[in-house]
């Protein structure tokens, strides 16, 4: 039987990404006024070896190297260049009143006094969560990716500064995990091959209800799904190569003793989606904030498609769906060809309510960094267009570029419209009854 021969690997343009990542780190970005809080998150690479080229020892190299020579190490082994690098995620565990409650994401959390700055955040909170420690020898801190304030909907309040550091486990084997019940439900290594899969790509459905009606009751929220539907944003379906439980989150052996009422039963039909439900069967998707982060990263990857496969926000009632797809459509052309008027084509990758970009001297009544909760895309640019002093741009924060403006009269148009073909329904039915 012939020996089984891969396609030609990532391992080779992941070292030159990784390279880059360090020479040229990305600006820091400082809190807005009246926000505090920062937060990291960390992206933890590792390559997965194959068939016909395993390790024959589990070397980590030299930790007294520079980092660059020891990527050049690490990338020289023949296993590595044909292994399939992988990238960690996490399920989060289920927990009232978190606003990522159950979602994919990237092991981090909020930066305290005590950490010396963003990236020790980054690095304490992977050793609590996971319990993985990035600071050992067979780790490389390689660098950053771009820094964001994460605002709420649509850019109404800066919530924090969030910042993802870029880390490279040198091991061949599996690193032990010690996941933290209270804050992981499972931990995930997804190859980048599938991330960057046209065939993974599918769609995220969010309950705006939550949002239009925050303060409002049952009901009310009812009422503004069954008028709105939901919103729909792009994702990714991930498909693990490996998956670890943490078997003591309560719920992971469902409780046959307990069961919900009818009434909570009909509000979880009636309310819960995708996005806003922490039940442990729900689908892994990657959307939303975590996208765009690792949106960042898959650009730089080939093919250099993503933004092909990208698609914009959204709702799914089918005339809110016309209305938005009329009001924006010149502006979508419009900002389609700034991106392709880059010296390269457009490959950026995710989605979101607005789309950070680099900071820049001048001055300007829009911080570029804000990213709305609900999602948020970047990828480079290189064009004449850009205004970054370093010569890179951001190619969603082009693409969506007055999209939510645009969004938000689209919304009213719809509601004017549902009031004037519901008034024309009502006039009708009167003339109807008078007539009888």
């Amino acid at each position: 039987m012939a020996a089984f021969s891969p396609q030609p690997g990532l391992s080779h343009p992941l070292h030159n990404i990784l390279l880059e990542l360090h020479q040229r780190p990305y600006p820091h970005v400082p809190n807005p006024l009246g926000c505090k809080k920062r937060a990291s998150v960390a992206l933890i690479i590792r390559v997965r070896p194959t068939y016909d080229h395993w390790p024959t020892s589990a070397s980590i190299g030299d930790p007294s190297l520079s980092v660059e020579d020891r990527l050049d190490e690490f990338f020289a082994q023949p296993w590595v260049q044909h292994g399939d690098p992988e990238v960690l995620f996490i399920k989060r565990a289920t927990r009232v009143g978190d606003r990522w409650t159950g979602h994919v994401a990237l092991p981090g959390g909020k930066r305290d006094p005590e950490d010396e700055d963003d990236c020790a955040a980054a690095i304490r909170e992977a050793s609590e969560e996971i319990g993985l420690d990035l600071t050992t020898d067979d780790c490389i801190n390689v660098g950053n990716l771009p820094e964001r304030v994460v605002t709420t909907s649509w850019g109404s309040q800066p919530l924090m500064v969030l910042c993802p550091f870029v880390f490279l486990t040198t091991r061949s084997d599996s690193p032990n995990l010690k996941l933290q019940p209270t804050e992981v439900a499972s931990t995930h290594w997804i190859p980048l091959k599938a991330l960057l899969s046209s065939s993974l790509r599918t769609v995220e459905y969010v309950d705006m209800s939550q949002r239009f009606a925050k303060q409002s009751g049952f009901l009310t929220r009812m009422g503004v799904r069954s008028l709105m539907g939901f919103m729909q944003f792009s994702a990714v379906r991930l498909l693990p190569s490996e998956t670890q439980r943490c078997t003591s989150v309560p719920g992971f052996v469902p409780d046959e003793n307990i069961q919900p009422s009818l009434m909570q039963r009909v509000k979880s039909w009636c309310l819960s989606n995708q996005a806003d439900s922490g039940e442990a069967d729900r689908p892994l998707l990657l959307w939303g904030l975590t996208l765009g982060i690792l949106a960042d990263f898959l650009d730089m990857l080939p093919p250099n498609t993503a933004v092909q496969m990208w698609k914009y926000p959204t709702f799914t009632v089918p005339d809110l769906r016309l209305i938005v797809s009329i009001m924006t459509y010149n502006l979508r052309k419009r900002n389609l060809q700034k991106v392709r008027s880059g010296a390269r084509p457009s490959d950026t990758a995710s989605d979101g309510e607005t789309a950070a970009l680099p900071v820049t001297p001048e001055a300007t009544s829009h911080d570029h960094n804000e990213v709305g909760i609900g999602g948020l895309g970047v990828g480079r640019y290189y064009g004449p267009t850009d205004p970054a002093v370093d010569g890179t741009s951001y190619a969603v924060g082009i693409m969506l570029q007055g999209y939510y403006d645009r969004l938000r009269v689209a919304i009213h148009v719809f509601l004017a419209w549902r009031m004037a073909l519901g008034s024309a329904a009502a006039f009708a039915a009167w003339r109807f009854l008078r007539r009888r």
